[in-house]
Parts: C-alpha cells; structure tokens; sequence
C-alpha cells in the first residue's frame, strides 16, 4: 500500500520528536537578592520526547542547600532566606529517553562584609623581626577595605580600579614612622621597633555594611633599666630608698646586688616591683648597688651610688 506524501512527512516529524532529547531553558537566568531575600527559577521545556524527568542541581554536582525546595513536577527551584553560601551556579537537567540537557542559572547573594585576618592574634614579634597580616573580606558587592592603627594619625587606604583592589598607605598628619610595604592585602612590617607596638586594624565596607578585625601586635624587648634616684647622699640612721624602672615586654624580674660584695647589707629588703630599701643606714652601707631586670629576651641593668657621711 502507497503512502500519500502528508504521511510520509507526519510520520517523519513523529519519528523525530521521538527521538530527540530535551530543549531546556531557565528563567531568569541570573538574579541577585540580598541576604535574607527568597527568590525561584523556572525550568522550562522547549521540546523533547515525553515523559521528561526534571531536576535542579548545584553545578559542582553538590546536593542542594537545605534551603532550597523544588516543586511537585520538579521544573521551579525555590530558595528562602538566602545566604552567601547560596551564592553560585545552579543546573537544570532535562533527561528523558533521547538522552539528557541541562540549562545553567547564576544567583547572586548581596551582603555585608566579613572581615578575616591571617595570622589571626596576638602576635608577638620580636624587637628587629619582621611581621606580615594578611586581611581578607567577604561581600557582595566587593567592599572597599581600609587598614588603620588604633590611636594613629595613619591609615590604609584601599581603592578599586577595574574590580581589582589597590592598596596604598597615607599619612594624614605626620610622615609614616616604619619601614612597611603592602601587597595583595597584606600587610608587612620589616625591622619593627618598640613604637610598633599597637592594635591594627582592617575594616571592609559595602553598601550593605561593614565589618572590622582587629590584631593586637606585641614587639618583645628586652629590659631597660633605670635607678631613681641613681646618686644619693645619706646621714647614718636615715632610711634609704631606690627604684629599679625598666622599659621591655612583661614579665620583668629584678635583682638587687651590692657591686664588690657577696651579699646585700643586714636589714636590707627587696621587693617584686624593684624596690631596694633599708630603713636606717649605717656608714657601712654606702657603696653602689646593681639592679639588674630581666625577661624573657634578655637583661639590663643600672646602677646607684649610695654616699653615707656623719
């Protein structure tokens, strides 16, 4: 039996509709919502043979958030309370007996600013090292990031050029008081010195909302000692008292010795905070007296010169 030329074509298009795989579109194909926000997408069939299975996916293949729900027939994604971590690509996968198609949407999550600083802190370096902090932040858009000192007349400014951050010191009243040098948002300190000593600070800022971290910075120094009063004159049965000072990173300990003798004089106290006192001198006393302070870096010491006359 012929078949007419109108059935022949019919069952030609029949036969390819059969055999197709499916057409897939997404709408929209890219949104951005605030954190906070809910927003779908919606996958849509073009053609393809039925029945057509559809599912949404994250484009790493990763299981989908857990807020995130599709619904009965599979075709519209829904996210809730979005969050920064739903930020990313997401697939629709049309797969029916022809084969599989996906179609590709990007979701764009807007919020404020995390700020992250490496090594994180306390930091103690010490006196003649050098010392790098690396800051890092998070946010959409890519916020503006700005290092200060606490207590300074110093800043960091950062500016954006092109979406790619530039980072450069000023000084706003007095020049730059150390050797510094800053690359890719770190922040390096070469040869610190005691004046480094401080809280440092990184502060990132959108449209959305700012966030600051802050690293407190230690330089350890050794001891620097000094005696008040360092000379003194004395009658016998006057009381005697000197201070030992030092300047270096805590704890310090003193040490109280009489130079050219083994041992300190009868009646002679010492305390913790470097105090040398005796309560009624005799001519005996007078001589010169060692303070020596100490820490973990190393020692000082001074000294005083205790004259007692009649």
């Amino acid at each position: 039996m012929d078949l007419s030329p109108g059935v022949l074509i019919l069952c030609s298009l029949l036969c390819t509709v059969a055999g197709q795989v499916p057409v897939v579109s997404v709408v929209p194909r890219a949104a951005s919502v605030r954190q906070g926000e809910s927003v779908s997408f919606r996958c849509q069939v073009g053609s393809g043979a039925r029945p057509i299975q559809l599912e949404w996916k994250r484009a790493n293949n990763q299981a989908l958030p857990d807020n995130a729900k599709t619904g009965p027939d599979g075709s519209v994604l829904t996210i809730a309370n979005s969050r920064p971590g739903n930020q990313g690509q997401y697939r629709c996968v049309a797969v029916n007996s022809a084969g599989r198609s996906t179609a590709t949407v990007v979701l764009n999550v807007k919020h404020a600013p995390k700020v992250r600083l490496t090594p994180a802190g306390p930091l103690r370096v010490r006196l003649g090292d050098s010392v790098s902090v690396e800051c890092r932040a998070t946010g959409r858009p890519r916020p503006t990031m700005m290092w200060k000192r606490q207590g300074s007349t110093l800043q960091l400014v950062t500016t954006e050029t092109n979406d790619v951050n530039t980072i450069q010191w000023a000084a706003l009243r007095a020049p730059l008081p150390w050797k510094h040098t800053v690359a890719g948002g770190v922040l390096t300190l070469t040869s610190v010195g005691r004046q480094d000593s401080g809280q440092y600070i990184c502060n990132a800022t959108n449209i959305h909302g700012y966030s600051e971290a802050y690293s407190q910075m230690e330089v350890e120094t050794p001891p620097y000692a000094t005696c008040l009063p360092d000379q003194v004159r004395l009658q016998p049965g006057d009381s005697l008292r000197l201070q030992c000072l030092a300047h270096g990173s805590h704890p310090i300990h003193f040490a109280w010795t009489r130079v050219g003798r083994a041992s300190m004089p009868p009646g002679a106290e010492t305390t913790k905070d470097g105090r040398l006192l005796i309560a009624h001198v005799k001519l005996s006393d007078s001589g010169t007296y060692k303070c020596v302070a100490t820490n973990h870096i190393g020692s000082s010491e001074a000294v005083a010169k205790v004259m007692i006359k009649a």
